[in-house]
């Protein structure tokens, strides 16, 4: 059995946990990655929404994301975290931000997306596949 993927935000009222293994491990570039996190790409583990419970208060906000619809992400309405995201275009997975992560070096990012937005002095892992859009 895998050990759970469990997080949680910077004052600790908002926890989450997700069974079984990542789908995926990536770091996303596109711009509201980039406004959203602060930094110029979003470390993620993609989780089945299944799998996936959280404690606490929220506050999801929603917009039209890279793929063209809508995706929401979740806050800690207290210290103002990101902390997940629910994806209208997948609705059979989460994603987690890895920062918030109880061990993010369990983190290992298998490729980059939208890296056509990705900030000139970014050099996050040159070897990995890189992906100018939305990762097949």
């Amino acid at each position: 059995m895998s050990t759970p993927w469990t997080g949680r935000c910077l004052c600790g009222a908002v926890q989450y946990k997700a069974d079984g293994d990542s789908l995926a491990q990536l770091i996303c570039h596109c711009r509201d990655c980039q406004r959203a996190s602060g930094s110029a790409g979003l470390p993620v583990v993609v989780v089945r929404a299944a799998s996936f419970s959280f404690e606490g208060e929220i506050r999801p906000y929603t917009k039209i994301g890279g793929s063209g619809m809508p995706t929401t992400r979740n806050f800690c309405p207290h210290c103002g975290s990101l902390l997940f995201g629910t994806p209208h275009h997948a609705p059979d997975i989460v994603t987690l931000y890895a920062g918030t992560l109880d061990d993010p070096s369990r983190f290992n990012p298998e490729f980059a997306q939208f890296t056509s937005e990705r900030h000139r002095l970014d050099a996050h892992l040159p070897d990995m596949p890189h992906h100018p859009r939305r990762a097949p």
